[in-house]
């Protein structure tokens, strides 16, 4: 198409993960937050529904009225498990694992940080932090407050 101007891509996503397979979403401002410190989610301002992993539209009212939220303080731990085999790209991470906390509006899936897994108990307190990852990606894990 001549004479048209070219979108500028939002490649902020591709900072996310040991290995990201997502270059552009609608909420590309997650990484924006992590790059500041802090883990976000989404509510949603019509409903009140509150997403984590972040979403830019509500699957309840279907409004794309959204506004951010910190992760803040502690979840409980309600699951994990520990992975001996792993996804193309997380292999040199082996054995880790992966949990999810109940913050009581919402629910976070992701990886514990630096907790022992002997240590790691059903119902313990944990918080969710920004991670920074030796080849400059980000991601969030689960440690101790």
């Amino acid at each position: 198409m001549a004479g048209k101007d070219k979108k500028e891509k939002d490649l902020r996503f591709a900072k996310f993960g040991t290995v990201s397979f997502t270059a552009t979403t609608k909420v590309n401002d997650f990484i924006d937050h992590l790059e500041k410190g802090q883990v976000t989610g989404t509510k949603c301002n019509k409903c009140g529904m509150v997403f984590f992993p972040p979403r830019a539209d509500c699957y309840q009212c279907l409004s794309s009225d959204m506004s951010w939220f910190p992760v803040s303080g502690t979840g409980k731990l309600v699951t994990y498990s520990q992975l001996m085999y792993a996804p193309v790209g997380f292999n040199e991470d082996l054995p880790y694992a992966i949990a999810v906390l109940d913050y009581g509006d919402y629910k976070v899936f992701g990886r514990i940080g630096n907790v022992p897994l002997t240590e790691v108990q059903i119902g313990m307190e944990l918080k969710t932090e920004v991670n920074k990852l030796p080849n400059g990606q980000l991601n969030y894990v689960f440690n101790r407050p």
